[in-house]
């Protein structure tokens, strides 16, 4: 799998691991499951507070005060005369600022609001106007960096919460999403325009300029409207000062494409070249390379369908309706690789009746591969009906297996250690024949003698980084370390459980090769578990890799990274 909380995707299980219902990262905790509370440095959003220090900002003060910023400052002395001026002179700055924005908003098409009052984060009470969905954007940018949440789950609130839909939740969308996913490259470009480090600028400011360029280099929007907005969000924020830094900083990032910036700027290797165009930690760029081996030329291909936005992916339940009825009612498209997938190009998959109803629910097709290819693994001896699912929050691959349990008149028994994911588990498995067990994979008191056994195990999620946008910029090669013992652990307690000629899938949604093939090949060497081609368990998926296990890939299948390996236990 991915981690809990790392695996993203249309799977929404665990990446990393992933929250199934809302895609959040999760962590894995001593008892084999991902717990964000309990992730060193990282919180989920609504339990977030700011970070106890912040960095001062020196972008408008000082020797280092850009020409435009001083020209705005003579404007901001003429500006207060004229309030002072008697006889009705007295011009109201809200007044103009607001039919500027008004203005503005007719050329880029957004609604101009104005602000009556403070914001909840902190925001200014000047009642300027303020563009909706850029202000949206920002506030995301903002609550990622302060209170390392997720973009997935605090943009949909704030949408809500502003009124957006349409166009201008579309913008928002693609302006929060986007600025997360490119922050590397945008910051070099800010530093490099504002002549100092990124550390040396105030962060709230700083998430307005990677907005700013974001927009300039990375969407069609116009290079006014994108530098207009951004001064006139910084004005309403910080004052006149500070949006003089922003125009200043702006303007340089725009006397150049991206493509003249990325020849300016990214390294001379090829690996640190395709990271920073693309956006990614080279760690993670040389991972994927390394993953991809002797094809690692397709580098470029593969970072690149991290930043695509990927199709919404649903599951049709065995039993219940088939992936073409599933097709019909929804207005999607079978699936490629699964007999159960079928794609959505947006919308929440949330409103669909088949989806209220439990008869279908989002999932990653690369997750329906994983819960597939168990079923179909060959045994030693005759399949008695016993199946588990030792890594089962928050329910997606569970709840499949259990619907194809279901079928042959078998059973499945499910395991999570932490109480609100387990019941996750039963709202996923409802009315199947899935007994779900309150304990630590590790050590899990099931009785042996098991068919089957799927170790989704917690991982980094690096398999799933484009349904999580900040999700890049958090992870560390420590990261890998702590993961990797956990799943040798998973792995061994699994294999405990299975009986003689019985099979283990061993999956993660991560290419990593410490938490793919080295977890099996160590598996093979310690246990001596003999590795079926899985391959041929994936009938119909062509490019998996060479074998014995199978990689997928984002820009080759279209599903998230998953990799997965069966074992078989010799008699």
């Amino acid at each position: 799998m991915s981690s809990r909380g790392n695996r993203s995707g249309a799977d929404d299980e665990r990446g990393g691991r992933r929250d199934e219902q809302t895609g959040a990262p999760e962590r894995a905790t001593r008892s084999g499951r991902p717990n964000r509370s309990t992730e060193p440095g990282r919180v989920r959003a609504r339990d977030a507070s700011p970070r106890a220090a912040r960095q001062q900002d020196r972008g408008g003060t000082g020797r280092s005060q850009p020409t435009e910023q001083r020209s705005t400052n003579g404007r901001d002395k003429r500006d207060r005369a004229e309030q002072r001026a008697p006889g009705g002179q007295q011009r109201s700055e809200a007044g103009r600022r607001d039919r500027a924005t008004q203005r503005r908003s007719a050329r880029t098409g957004s609604k101009a609001v104005t602000r009556q009052g403070p914001r909840a984060t902190g925001g200014s009470a000047r009642g300027e106007a303020v563009d909706p969905p850029r202000s949206v954007a920002w506030e995301v940018l903002r609550a990622v960096r302060e209170r390392d949440a997720y973009a997935n789950l605090v943009l949909p609130v704030l949408l809500r919460e502003r009124g957006l839909s349409g166009r201008d939740a579309a913008l928002a969308t693609e302006l929060a999403y986007g600025a997360c996913r490119s922050l590397g490259l945008l910051d070099a470009v800010i530093a490099e325009g504002a002549g100092r480090p990124i550390d040396e600028i105030d962060g709230p400011l700083l998430d307005v300029l990677r907005l700013g360029v974001y927009q300039l280099l990375r969407t069609r929007i116009g290079a006014h409207a994108a530098v207009d907005t951004s001064v006139a969000l910084a004005r309403t924020e910080f004052g006149a000062g500070k949006a003089g830094f922003v125009n200043a900083v702006l303007r340089r990032a725009g006397e150049k494409s991206i493509e003249q910036w990325i020849e300016a700027l990214a390294p001379a290797d090829p690996v640190g070249r395709s990271a920073f165009e693309y956006a990614h930690p080279v760690w993670i760029a040389q991972a994927f390379a390394d993953a991809l081996g002797a094809r690692a030329g397709e580098l470029p291909e593969a970072l690149a369908a991290d930043d695509a936005r990927p199709l919404v992916h649903l599951v049709a339940r065995p039993g219940d309706i088939t992936a073409e009825e599933l097709a019909l009612v929804t207005g999607g498209t079978e699936g490629q690789w699964s007999p159960y997938a079928v794609y959505l190009d947006g919308g929440d998959p949330g409103k669909l009746e088949p989806v209220r109803a439990g008869m279908a629910a989002v999932q990653d097709e690369g997750s329906q591969l994983v819960a597939l290819a168990l079923t179909r693994a060959p045994l030693d001896g005759p399949d008695t009906g016993r199946w588990l699912d030792l890594c089962a929050g928050p329910g997606g691959k569970a709840a499949l297996l259990g619907a194809i349990a279901a079928i042959d008149g078998f059973r499945v028994d499910a395991v999570e250690p932490a109480e609100h994911r387990a019941e996750l588990v039963r709202k996923a498995v409802h009315e199947l024949p899935v007994d779900v067990h309150i304990a630590d994979g590790r050590d899990s008191g099931l009785s042996p003698g098991y068919d089957r056994i799927l170790v989704d195990a917690p991982c980094s999620g690096l398999g799933a980084l484009r349904r999580r946008p900040e999700a890049r910029w958090r992870r560390t090669p420590a990261d890998v370390r702590e993961l990797v013992v956990l799943q040798r652990e998973l792995l061994s307690a699994a294999w405990d459980l299975l009986r003689p000629g019985g099979v283990v899938v061993y999956s993660t949604c991560s290419p990593h090769l410490p938490e793919t093939v080295s977890i099996v090949a160590d598996a093979v060497r310690r246990l001596g578990a003999q590795q079926v081609d899985t391959r041929e368990l994936l009938p119909g998926v062509t490019d998996v890799g060479d074998g014995p296990g199978a990689q997928l890939w984002p820009h080759r299948h279209g599903t998230d990274a998953m990799f997965l390996a069966a074992l078989r236990k010799p008699r």
